[in-house]
């Protein structure tokens, strides 16, 4: 595919719960806000090559938690921990190497 100019698209907002639900074929960019300890499962509908960023947010009490399922790799196999500040932001960066491979960026602590 040849591509003329900028491809975007509004960051898919994911429903707040327990374990947090990601269906990659309804966007690539994401946000989600955190209003307890939570956990984001594994990607469904995950194609091979497929990029993009998911918005971690706290809520206005902050010091929420975020598990990952098993498919999420971080460099040298370490799990992030997430800012704990109340309303702040970090950003996951992820490549779907495989179905059950998703290779992910941890960026902390945007304003």
């Amino acid at each position: 595919a040849t591509f003329t100019k900028q491809v975007a698209g509004t960051p898919v907002t994911l429903t707040d719960a327990a374990s947090i639900a990601l269906n990659l074929t309804t966007g690539t960019n994401f946000v989600v806000s955190l209003g307890g300890n939570r956990t984001l499962e594994n990607p469904s509908n995950a194609a091979v090559g497929q990029t993009g960023q998911i918005y971690v947010i706290q809520d206005g009490t902050g010091s929420r938690t975020l598990a990952f399922g098993d498919a999420y790799n971080f460099p040298s196999n370490s799990t992030p921990v997430m800012s704990t500040s109340a309303s702040s932001v970090d950003l996951l960066v992820y490549n779907v190497r495989g179905v059950s491979a998703i290779d992910t960026v941890f960026v902390s602590s945007f304003g």
